[in-house]
C-alpha cells in the first residue's frame, strides 16, 4: 500500500472550505472524486493538513491518501489537473514514508492575508483580496505585529466556538511581516498552529492599530487577559491563503 504525498493549490471562491461538508461542495469532496475516477475506484478518504473556511484560498495545501495503484506520481498529477475543475490543480506528488501524515507531520504553516488598498475595486482581484479603500499606515502595522511574535496565549483573537475545539489556545508565531506593492498589502504569518479565525482577526486587529481604534497596549492585553475586546474585527474570507506548509525540521 503506497502512501501518496501530495500538493495542491485551489481558488476557494466556489467552495465550502476544503473539509467535506454533508450540504456543500467542498475541495475535499472534488478532488476525492477525481482521484477516484482517475484510478478507477472508490474515492479513497484524503487526510488533508488543515481546515480552510469557506471562500479561503490555498496556494500550497498539502494531503495524504494510500492507494493500490501503480500509477507513476507524474501520471497522477498530470492525470489529475486533466479532470479537476479549473480552480484546483495538483502541484505534485511523491511517495511518503508509512507514517506520514499530512496533519499530524506539520512543523508549522504560513499563512497570507491580502488586502486590496486601492481606492476603488479592483475586477481582478474580486474574491481574491479585501478591498479596503482607506489608507494604510504600514510602518505603524508592522511595529504592531512584532507583538505577536513568539510564544503567546491567543484565546483573544480566536472565534469564541473555536477555543472548544482545541485543548490549548496558545501558539508560536515566528514571524510576522506586512509589506505593500502596487496598492495590495499583504500581511504574511508562519507559526506552529493557528485557531479558528486567528490570521482573519490578527490582521483585522493590524488594520484597528493603522486607524487608531486599537493600540499597543491593546494587544498587550488581549494576549495578557484573552479578553476578545481587545483584539480587532474578523476581515472576511476572500484575503487569506494558506501560503505554505512546512514539514522540514
Amino acid at each position: 500500500m503506497r502512501n501518496l504525498k501530495v500538493f495542491i493549490a485551489y481558488n476557494g471562491a466556489n467552495y465550502h472550505g476544503f473539509q467535506r461538508q454533508d450540504n456543500a461542495i467542498s475541495v475535499q469532496e472534488v478532488v476525492e472524486k477525481a482521484i477516484g475516477k482517475l484510478l478507477k475506484c472508490e474515492p479513497p478518504v484524503i487526510y488533508g493538513c488543515s481546515r480552510t473556511d469557506a471562500g479561503v484560498h490555498a496556494r500550497r495545501f498539502c494531503f495524504n491518501f494510500r492507494t493500490d495503484s501503480k500509477i507513476p506520481c507524474s501520471g497522477f498529477v498530470k492525470g489529475m489537473n486533466t479532470i479537476l475543475p479549473a480552480d484546483i490543480a495538483v502541484l505534485s506528488c511523491e511517495d511518503a514514508d508509512e507514517d506520514f501524515h499530512a496533519r499530524f507531520c506539520t512543523k508549522s504553516k504560513e499563512y497570507v492575508y491580502l488586502i486590496n488598498n486601492k481606492p476603488n475595486r479592483d475586477v481582478f482581484l474580486q474574491n481574491l483580496a479585501y478591498h479596503y479603500p482607506y489608507p494604510l499606515d504600514i510602518e505603524k502595522m508592522r511595529h504592531a505585529a512584532l507583538l505577536f511574535v513568539g510564544e503567546h496565549d491567543f484565546g483573544a483573537f480566536c472565534r469564541a466556538e473555536g477555543k472548544a475545539r482545541v485543548k490549548s489556545t496558545i501558539r508560536t508565531i515566528y514571524e510576522v511581516t506586512v509589506s505593500e506593492n502596487a496598492g495590495v498589502v499583504e500581511i504574511k504569518i508562519r507559526g506552529n498552529g493557528f485557531l479558528y479565525n486567528m490570521v482573519r482577526i490578527l490582521a483585522g486587529t493590524l488594520i484597528y492599530i493603522s486607524e487608531g481604534k486599537r493600540t499597543e497596549d491593546d494587544i498587550k492585553s488581549a494576549l495578557l487577559t484573552r479578553n476578545r475586546d481587545f483584539g480587532g474585527v474578523t476581515l472576511p474570507p476572500e484575503g487569506l491563503y494558506l501560503n505554505e506548509v512546512y514539514y522540514g525540521t
